[in-house]
């Protein structure tokens, strides 16, 4: 068992390193990437993290941040979520998922997030201000992960993920592929670390009837159907690493410092911290911060967050005595120019 602990382990550390080294980000490369949602968290009780837990996510929403900590269910999750992106913008993001522990194979999950724009108005080059017709944008993913506890402290997990973006007649697909290990360590299992690889995959392809127009290769030929090509984008892949530390304050008492690196292949690096307070498993308060080159500067920053995130979980017992439990969960992450990002959510253990 040691042995092919040992070989799992190897693998998923020398595909990181290659993604690592092929996919090194810089600035030169900030906004060439697409499918961009796969870098929304959509959940509400690990968006009000900054993606500082890479190393001590638990349940289901550990899908986004790091897809072993799904591996620690014993049984069922269920959990929705819905995110006020950027408020006043009308853009909501709903998320729903289901985690199922499936004997010692382990643990699989089933995941989806939709992006909600809203209708928009269709325009054309004669009807700049529009035709009097809307079109509704269509984001989803539609994820599928596996999870295993390889040992007492060490746990591995990989998700595939597939991509659908469409308008009213032009759209994507691809695929995406993430996986992560966590170790734990330590006389109270207090120390952890965690790695991850997020969004690796091939290029994706814009096609539909939005491609063609009607024209003319030559003034004296008849008017005909053409076809424009699009360049192929690549995805938004990246790598994670982060440790975490729990303070043991007494019984009913948890306080968790964390910290995580993130390089990113087509925007800033970044390093993320958090903490966390629980209390008796029912109260769970927790704050973050995501810092990248640039990010206080109005002309340097390239992104629309100040870094600034918070939320809290509240969790009771559906039965008095029992395991299964109901949560409530709220995120708040700050943003600049627009107004700030409020995800709410509900959570099942059964």
């Amino acid at each position: 068992m040691r042995k092919y602990t040992n070989q799992v382990i190897s693998l998923i550390l020398l595909v990181m390193l290659f993604v690592s080294t092929s996919y090194a980000g810089n600035k030169q490369r900030i906004g060439q990437a697409g499918g961009n949602e796969l870098l929304i968290n959509p959940w509400a009780r690990y968006s009000g993290f900054g993606e500082a837990n890479i190393a001590n996510s638990v349940g289901l929403e550990s899908v986004f941040v790091n897809v072993a900590g799904t591996a620690h269910l014993n049984k069922t999750e269920l959990v929705f979520a819905n995110s006020n992106w950027f408020s006043g913008a009308d853009i909501s993001v709903n998320a729903f998922g289901l985690s199922q522990k499936v004997g010692d194979v382990g643990v699989l999950s089933l995941t989806v997030m939709t992006m909600d724009w809203g209708e928009i108005s269709q325009t054309t080059e004669n009807q700049p201000d529009g035709d009097g017709k809307t079109f509704h944008p269509n984001y989803t993913n539609i994820g599928i992960s596996y999870a295993k506890e390889f040992s007492n402290s060490i746990y591995g997990g990989a998700s595939i993920k597939i991509i659908s973006e469409s308008l009213s007649d032009i759209g994507a697909t691809g695929i995406a592929f993430d996986a992560g290990i966590q170790y734990i360590t330590g006389s109270r299992e207090q120390i952890k670390i965690g790695v991850t690889m997020k969004n690796v995959g091939p290029t994706m392809k814009m096609s539909g009837d939005g491609m063609s127009f009607r024209g003319q290769a030559d003034p004296d030929e008849p008017i005909m159907t053409m076809e424009m090509r699009s360049s192929e984008y690549e995805l938004p892949s990246l790598i994670k690493l982060g440790a975490s530390y729990d303070f043991d304050l007494g019984e009913m008492h948890v306080l968790t410092l964390m910290g995580a690196f993130t390089e990113n292949s087509f925007s800033k690096n970044q390093f993320h911290s958090g903490l966390q307070y629980t209390f008796k498993d029912m109260l769970t308060i927790r704050g973050g911060y995501v810092h990248e080159d640039g990010i206080n500067d109005d002309v340097e920053s390239s992104t629309a967050f100040t870094g600034l995130c918070a939320g809290f979980s509240f969790q009771v017992p559906l039965k008095k005595g029992g395991d299964q439990k109901f949560a409530i969960d709220y995120s708040y992450r700050d943003t600049d120019t627009f107004s700030s990002i409020h995800t709410i959510g509900v959570r099942f253990s059964l």
